[in-house]
């Protein structure tokens, strides 16, 4: 049998390969990421030993990898667990589903995702902002991070499991953030042990008993309360009980996944742009002239008015220079050659969105946030993918977008947020995702339009160009 083959040209004299330590990758995604695209360019390796990470970081590649979901499958959780473990069971939702079993549990759960379905979620996103909001104090200083976190789980929790069993769905949502950070920690480790490996890997099977539980516990509540609604558990207990279309084990695997990557992405998404907007004051006053206009005063206006609105271009621009998901990854379903690699079946190749989204052929100046560059572009779904691309796109993007575009309206109208000065915002990946570490520190001020950026250090100027009020306490450090 002929194996696999790219027919891109990417690579010019020695094969595009580093010698160096796996765990350079773990320690430092972005920063190994860019070093590997200086060396080598658009196609990369990064090897210790006998094994290896392919790195793809061009529209081409990207386009070939996730266009072809039968060759290359997905890998979002590279530790599964023995076979009748909760680990396993909780891994076995939608994401880490391939072929014609992905295409058919993908039916199953889209509904609630759908774009002409999406508007019945507005009041109740509308209500639980709102009630953060009556919650803050002019002068007070918050984490907006986690803020948003809190806020995003309980949206999430009431979308997907219904407004009656919020108690137990945040619940579940604390214990997934660490349950995904840990298995992402230990991925590499599976194949090159550290001496931390086993007692965390003990730690993540105990994590996942214990999530697997309160899981079970929300099913069973939900059956006993004798009635099912219209949100996602409540369909998907009718796909398992009157169907069989969903097994016991994926029941548990699309909650705990679905979940987790629901409110995750979605209040990094909304952290970062509420900084950028911050320290943005130009950017941030032309918003404030919109809502004051009322532009965005009718419920879904802001979903509904697209791209000739500021707010989604101030979105489109937050996901495309700090993306929450800052890379992903893939593996090939059979050995193959990438260019002059040769890659054993199951090789795991990383793509990322980050660095897809910072090439300057693609993005002039792409460490600028120009909202306005949207006003004249329209990249390919391979050139700009926060959502992924492919027929694994994210089918919840459609619910985050209006999710997010119905909070921050909301949340601008009434205060102004002013980053706290000299923070040290920095920002790192975990779990693929890119997180403010230590947080978003803001001042809370009812809204004056009274807009300026505040000194800050910290990693977030390797990531994003700041104006030059922002940067005056890195220029001190």
């Amino acid at each position: 049998m002929n194996r696999p083959t790219s027919d891109i040209n990417l690579w010019t004299g020695n094969p595009p390969i580093t010698d160096g330590r796996l765990h350079d990758f773990v320690a430092d995604p972005i920063g190994c990421m860019r070093k590997l695209h200086r060396e080598h360019g658009d196609l990369a390796a990064l090897r210790e030993s006998e094994q290896q990470l392919v790195f793809i970081f061009s529209p081409e590649l990207n386009h070939q990898v996730l266009s072809d979901s039968k060759l290359f499958h997905s890998r979002f959780f590279a530790l599964r667990g023995p076979k009748k473990s909760a680990l396993r069971r909780l891994t076995s939702g939608l994401l880490t589903m391939n072929g014609d079993e992905h295409k058919q549990q993908r039916r199953m759960v889209a509904a609630p995702f759908e774009k002409r379905t999406i508007g019945v979620y507005h009041d109740t996103i509308s209500s639980m902002t709102d009630e953060m909001l009556d919650a803050w104090q002019p002068g007070a200083t918050l984490d907006l991070s986690q803020e948003m976190t809190v806020l995003m789980r309980r949206i999430t929790s009431s979308i997907l499991f219904g407004a009656d069993q919020m108690e137990i769905a945040l619940e579940i949502g604390e214990m997934l953030d660490p349950w995904v950070e840990v298995n992402h920690h230990l991925s590499l480790g599976a194949f090159l042990p550290t001496e931390d490996f086993m007692p965390r890997y003990e730690e993540l099977l105990a994590l996942a008993e214990r999530l697997e539980s309160r899981i079970l516990d929300l099913i069973r509540f939900r059956r006993e309360a004798g009635r099912l609604g219209s949100d996602l558990l409540s369909q998907l207990i009718r796909g398992h009980d009157q169907t069989g279309g969903v097994s016991n084990e994926q029941l548990v695997g699309h909650v705990a996944v679905l979940f987790g990557a629901a409110h995750m992405t979605s209040a990094l998404t909304l952290g970062w742009t509420l900084f950028l907007l911050a320290q943005h004051p130009e950017v941030m006053s032309s918003l404030f002239r919109e809502l004051l206009a009322g532009v965005y005063d009718e419920p879904l206006a802001a979903f509904d008015g697209g791209k000739g609105l500021l707010l989604d271009r101030v979105l489109r621009e937050s996901m495309r220079v700090l993306p929450a998901s800052s890379y992903s990854q893939r593996s090939n379903a059979v050995p193959m050659e990438l260019g002059p690699l040769s890659l054993p079946r199951n090789t795991v190749i990383i793509f990322s969105q980050f660095m897809t989204q910072h090439r300057p052929d693609l993005f002039p100046n792409p460490e600028t946030f120009d909202p306005d560059r949207w006003l004249t572009i329209a990249p390919s779904p391979y050139e700009y993918l926060p959502f992924g691309a492919g027929p694994r796109l994210c089918l919840g993007a459609p619910l985050a977008l209006m999710t997010m575009k119905t909070i921050l309206p909301r949340i601008l109208r009434r205060y102004r947020l002013s980053v706290t000065d000299g923070a040290e915002i920095t920002g790192r990946v975990v779990s693929t995702m890119l997180n403010p570490i230590g947080g978003l520190p803001v001042e809370i001020c009812k809204q004056d339009g009274r807009f300026a950026a505040s000194p800050v250090s910290g990693n977030i100027h390797s990531l994003v160009d700041l104006p030059e009020a922002a940067q005056e306490r890195r220029a001190a450090a």
